[in-house]
């Protein structure tokens, strides 16, 4: 890291991973290693928390809950406001350590802390629109209305692929309506988490309302203590489809609301009417930016047989030109896997494609250099490959044949997944059918734009083994607030409904 940035984030060569009401100067938990995945050389440490700092955490959540909970939503929004203040003045520096902790490219690791501070003006918004309904009543001399209540302490578990970015989707909305929160991140992107909660501490100082935002590094097992935790009635988890049915079944037998935002299998139908230079813009960014690793980066491409071979030729003929390296440089496209056991993986899934008959026909190896680097790959693949079903986090890209849209259709949803999607055509017909319920089975339908790079305004999430939780815009932050139904009786008699008798 640069000599300011660790000055201008609050951090030093070792921290502590466990805020409350205050920081935890000595957690009980794992030494935890921030490494550079560029260059795999460790930038500081964070000293993760234990059972019995998890207890403070909560304990801190719970106590400022009942006090949070009834300060005017529009007071908790100016909260929110001045954390997106914070987070503008910390932009670019907050960026660069999304990208020297996670390998993104400036640009995307800037774009993250944006994502941030438009969640922040969103939630600013939405302190001032928590509406319920007014109901017509069948008695007479009454009055129906539903209110949105908060929860309590939320517990938002995040991965390493978008380290801030989803917190913030979680904790502004969790916020503005009224909860307090436990955020767990994850061991593989510490430091921006400690990062983001001093920039916060800084807010909450001056509202009083420490205890509103809280964090707390840890293991699985700590995970786990949050999950089983029957003091937090919501558990927003982002991760694999694995560690989706995890949380699930831990929370479920506490009859506990989950919001999960599991694994993507993402597709895009390139038709014969499509803009084919438009659609080959789109595949690039989709199946190569953050080099795969985007829970809606695009990992199969469905092309009309009749431009199939033409198009994985241009396709091919791209990915030479795209510049791999140090993701802080200007003129990057594509940085390293997060880690060396991501590029073991990655390794592992090129073998199995030969076994299972796919032909690679670009890229397929890891980079000879410091760090975490493969090549782009490009792979010519058939539906039946059970590996084309999976979700493997990197820039594999499998390319499969169709010819007619109902058979793409059907390929395009003969997987587990269901979170983003997209067909490139420019034939009404073809996208209004993609747009039907007999079309796409994912969250998020897109027509001549790729499946990732979703705006906040609208509710992200996925279906099928993706987890069917919906966070960020539209009316997410239902998730975040218990419903009540209220009647009141403003005359002097007791009619029943459905015209029910019960004279004395």
């Amino acid at each position: 890291m640069s000599q300011n940035l660790p000055q201008r984030l609050g951090l030093e060569s070792h921290n502590s991973g466990v805020c409350g009401v205050d920081w935890i100067t000595s957690p009980g938990g794992e030494r935890v290693e921030s490494v550079n995945p560029a260059n795999d050389t460790a930038m500081a440490s964070v000293q993760a928390g234990s059972a019995a700092d998890y207890e403070q955490v909560v304990t801190a959540a719970i106590e400022k809950f009942t006090e949070w909970r009834m300060r005017p939503a529009p007071a908790r929004g100016e909260v929110v406001r001045q954390i997106g203040e914070a987070l503008r003045e910390k932009k670019r520096e907050l960026g660069m350590l999304v990208t020297l902790e996670v390998g993104k490219i400036k640009s995307e690791g800037e774009g993250e802390v944006q994502e941030m501070i438009d969640m922040c003006d969103f939630a600013v918004g939405l302190s001032r629109q928590l509406y319920g309904l007014t109901i017509a009543s069948e008695r007479p001399r009454h009055r129906m209305f539903e209110q949105w209540h908060p929860l309590g302490p939320v517990g938002i578990i995040t991965a390493f692929n978008f380290p801030v970015a989803v917190w913030a989707w979680n904790a502004m909305l969790a916020g503005v309506c009224g909860n307090t929160m436990i955020w767990k991140p994850s061991p593989q992107t510490p430091l921006t988490a400690v990062a983001v909660q001093h920039i916060v501490n800084e807010v909450a100082d001056k509202h009083d309302c420490r205890g509103v935002f809280n964090l707390c590094l840890g293991d699985v097992e700590l995970g786990e203590r949050m999950v089983n935790d029957p003091r937090i009635p919501l558990i927003s988890a982002t991760g694999s489809c694995r560690m989706g049915r995890r949380v699930a079944e831990l929370a479920g037998k506490r009859l506990a609301r989950t919001l999960l935002e599991l694994g993507g299998n993402n597709a895009m139908i390139v038709s014969q009417h499509a803009d084919q230079d438009l659609a080959l813009r789109a595949v690039l960014f989709a199946a190569v930016g953050t080099a795969g690793q985007r829970c809606t980066s695009l990992r199969r491409l469905i092309l009309h047989d009749s431009i199939h071979d033409a198009f994985v030729d241009k396709l091919s003929t791209a990915y030479e030109s795209i510049p791999i390296g140090e993701p802080w440089n200007d003129g990057v496209l594509m940085g390293p896997l997060v880690n060396a056991q991501a590029v073991d993986m990655f390794e592992r899934a090129i073998a199995t494609i030969g076994e299972q008959g796919g032909e690679v026909v670009r890229g397929g190896k890891r980079i000879d250099r410091a760090g975490n680097y493969v090549e782009p790959t490009i792979v010519k693949a058939t539906p039946d490959m059970a590996i084309v079903h999976e979700e493997t986090f990197a820039p594999i890209l499998y390319c499969l044949k169709y010819s007619q849209l109902e058979e793409a259709v059907a390929m395009h949803n003969a997987v587990p997944q269901g979170l983003s999607s997209a067909i490139f055509s420019q034939d009404l017909g073809e996208t209004e059918r993609f747009l039907s319920a007999a079309g796409s089975d994912c969250g998020i339908a897109n027509v001549n734009i790729g499946t990732s790079g979703a705006e906040i305004g609208g509710a992200f999430g996925g279906e099928k083994q993706t987890g069917g939780g919906r966070e960020s815009g539209s009316d997410a932050w239902r998730a975040y607030m218990r419903r009540q139904t209220c009647t009141v009786n403003w005359g002097g008699e007791l009619p029943l409904a459905q015209g029910v008798k019960f004279d004395v």
